[in-house]
């Protein structure tokens, strides 16, 4: 009679079961949280074959005034380490990273050393109308009336759009590996090495876009918001304005008479929308005129999260830039 083999531990059957299931991941990979669809592609892309990071925020949220469901509680609760751009992007996630994730690590990518840091544009076609007195706060989503829409909502003037600059992005990369391997010193290598490969991704990324962003230069564009002033210094392919100053906002009456007459006078050649924001405004101003329409994702919200959502971002922002501007 044959003797049956005794079981092994709960815990190192679905050790075993995770490792031959899920061959890429490392069994006991540390625990990452991040908060916005491009931080968690380059946080996936430096734990790549040892463990993937878990968003916080539902694709399609709104960043900026996110409420936590419990289950997203929980998961703060049990994060190694929370990978966000810091509180003038995600000031929802503030308050609970101390309340909910006291042992884990916050890396806050927004004062990672190395990075080009702009200032939120309140200037020229990026300010108010001297004649609207205040805003039409139908659409407003609960900011504050003196945050940029550049996402300042730390009070350091600081534009928090700073992954639409792939060398951001890199350094980004790079403060993620150097966490990760204090946190899980015998994978501290993979981390380093995928650190490495993305910045080397990155430098090949940006020469693909220049290329691409070639005929497009010199031709005048608007946004909706103001997202785009790290992409616009990078590749030196600057706005003419935007039509909102707050996200979620709508502008005055003053402020859409000026920017129908920048859009004339300057001869703009496009105007872009985002998924999330309805085009009647844009259709509004550019009413009349030769100007094109077309939308703009700055965080990739129509895109598969991964590893690959953001060279597809920069890159796909790129190709809408140049099939609009260049006809």
């Amino acid at each position: 009679m044959l003797t049956p083999l005794p079981l092994a531990p709960p815990k190192l059957m679905l050790a075993a079961l995770l490792t031959i299931v899920l061959p890429g991941i490392a069994a006991g990979a540390p625990a990452v949280v991040t908060d916005i669809g491009p931080v968690d592609s380059i946080t996936a892309r430096v734990m790549a074959g040892v463990g993937a990071p878990e968003p916080i925020l539902p694709a399609g949220a709104d960043p900026h005034s996110y409420s936590l469901r419990p289950s997203e509680a929980r998961r703060l609760g049990e994060a190694d380490l929370v990978v966000w751009i810091g509180p003038g992007m995600t000031p929802w996630l503030a308050d609970p990273l101390d309340a909910l994730a006291g042992n884990a690590r916050a890396l806050r990518l927004d004062e990672v050393p190395g990075l080009t840091l702009l200032p939120v544009r309140s200037s020229g076609p990026f300010e108010p109308s001297s004649r609207d007195h205040g805003h039409d706060h139908g659409g407003d989503h609960g900011h504050d009336d003196d945050q940029g829409d550049g996402h300042d909502h730390s009070g350091t003037g600081i534009d928090q759009h700073l992954w639409l600059d792939p060398a951001n992005a890199a350094a980004f990369a790079e403060a993620v590996a150097a966490e990760l391997a204090e946190l899980d010193p015998e994978n501290a290598g993979t981390y380093r090495a995928n650190a490495a490969a993305f910045r080397a991704e990155i430098g090949a990324l940006e020469a693909e876009v220049s290329a691409i962003l070639s005929p497009a230069r010199g031709k005048p564009f608007i946004v909706f918001h103001d997202a785009y002033q790290y992409f616009e210094h990078r590749f030196e392919i600057p706005a003419a304005g935007s039509v909102a100053l707050h996200d979620g906002e709508a502008p005055g009456a003053a402020r859409v008479a000026e920017i129908r007459d920048r859009v004339i006078r300057d001869k703009v050649v496009c105007a872009f929308s985002e998924p999330q924001f309805p085009p009647k405004l844009l259709a509004t101003i550019t009413e009349g005129t030769d100007v094109r329409g077309a939308d703009l994702d700055p965080e990739g919200v129509g895109l598969a999260a991964g590893p690959e959502l953001y060279p597809t971002l920069i890159r796909t922002l790129a190709t809408d830039l140049a099939a609009c501007l260049d006809g």
